[in-house]
């Protein structure tokens, strides 16, 4: 579309429907999200001046439900994708090249004759747009390049996997723009996860860019890494009178990458230790049974995170039956369970190394103390830093963000939308 269509077209209410569908159907949503799409068309113009054929990108995060780092060990997860997203607006061309700028950010530019890991971009956007573009051109994509203007509501470190909604975004644009929008969103998690594992240099299991690319809630069996079994949940928690409460507690994930490929590395030792390359391969009744002898090879910590997976892989099944079945309260003593679990035997609430700083157990505190029983609050996505997950009554809502924005600061509680798509084109309809 031409950029002055884009314009025009959210001035006047064309793209309305779209954006309900994006970001929910509330007006107050709806306005600012078309606000969020000029301010990026304007940047975009600033940029390139001279462009007016543009296309328009959208890519969600994602909020952990179940399954508590389980799916690196090919277990079971349940999560769904949120209206907090990252739009980018996009021109290509044939030059050769990735060029992207996104807001707050210095701009990266990606040149598409070398593909080759770079030690020296791992950790950085770079190395993940290269990553990808790698991928593509493998499976025999031929991408010319392209100029892109990104904004995002995914905040960074905060455990709303503003990694993947990034790494699906590019794929994505890519896949449109070059491969005829043939991949599936199991393909393009897959091509995501393999940026950030070889080129980004992180390990990671596959459920955050599987969430991010499927979208809706979504229930995922690793057990098949290649063949993950997905399954789509349909609930809505607003008409079941909750709201799904998100809280940023001000901690970064960014230096804690130790800390999470600790759990993957401890786990899977406690996994070879019976014999198994990963734990969902290991007999539950086998690891209780060997304790004693476990102990001679195995820490305290490595078992108690073995045993987290154990009941975490059949808690995130039972959340989402819970959830098919319309039980509520049910789900609700689950995600409790969860919350406690991550708590006292997978033990990411904060940094081992630092003790004195706990703003998710903190957090957590004073969301149970304010909700009193009702709803349920737990430790969200990898943990150790970020954010915490709440579903809280609706009646509750607007008091509980305020009680959140006041120990942590104003804006950081997000009342959070279930986004029915993944990665997405805005188009003329």
């Amino acid at each position: 579309m031409k950029i002055y269509e884009l314009i025009s077209g959210l001035s006047d209410g064309r793209f309305d429907d779209q954006l309900k569908r994006l970001y929910g159907s509330s007006e107050k949503a709806v306005i600012r999200n078309r606000a969020r799409y000029l301010s990026a068309a304007e940047n975009f113009s600033r940029l390139y001046p001279e462009c007016e054929e543009i296309r328009v990108f959208s890519a969600s995060g994602r909020t952990e439900v179940g399954g508590n780092h389980t799916d690196h060990q090919h277990g079971c997860v349940f999560a769904a994708a949120v209206s907090l997203d990252i739009i980018g607006i996009v021109r290509f061309h044939n030059d050769g090249v990735i060029r992207i700028k996104s807001e707050g950010y210095m701009a990266d530019e990606i040149k598409l004759s070398s593909f080759e890991v770079n030690d020296a971009e791992k950790g950085t956007p770079a190395a993940l747009i290269r990553g990808i573009a790698a991928k593509f051109t493998e499976m025999g994509v031929n991408i010319g390049g392209f100029d892109a203007y990104f904004t995002s509501e995914v905040l960074s470190g905060s455990g709303l996997s503003s990694s993947a909604a990034f790494e699906v975004i590019i794929a994505t644009i890519i896949d449109y723009g070059y491969n005829e929008g043939s991949s599936d969103a199991v393909e393009i998690a897959k091509i995501g996860q393999y940026a950030e594992n070889v080129y980004f240099g992180k390990a990671r299991g596959l459920m955050d860019q599987m969430v991010c690319a499927a979208g809706g809630f979504v229930a995922v069996d690793f057990a098949d890494p290649d063949k993950p079994v997905i399954n789509s949940i349909d609930f809505d928690f607003e008409k079941a009178g909750y709201s799904v409460c998100v809280t940023d507690t001000k901690g970064s994930h960014s230096e804690l990458t130790e800390d999470y490929s600790a759990i993957s590395a401890e786990m899977r030792h406690v996994a070879e230790a019976l014999g198994c390359e990963y734990l969902r391969d290991a007999d539950e009744g086998e690891f209780y049974e060997k304790l004693p002898e476990l102990r001679k090879s195995c820490t305290d910590r490595e078992l108690l995170r073995a045993a987290h997976f154990f009941a975490e892989n059949a808690r995130a099944v039972e959340e989402a039956r819970a959830l098919m079945e319309g039980d509520t309260e049910y789900f609700f003593e689950l995600v409790n369970q969860s919350g406690a679990s991550s708590a006292e035997l997978l033990q990411n609430l904060y940094p081992s190394g630092e003790p004195q700083s706990q703003p998710i157990t903190l957090a957590i505190m004073l969301s149970k103390r304010f909700l009193n029983g009702s709803g349920a609050v737990r430790v969200h996505g990898g943990g150790f830093a970020g954010t915490i997950q709440a579903f809280v009554p609706n009646y509750l809502t607007n008091d509980y963000v305020m009680e959140m924005e006041r120990v942590f600061g104003e804006g950081s509680c997000y009342v959070l939308s279930i986004r029915p798509v993944g990665g997405y084109e805005l188009s003329e309809q």
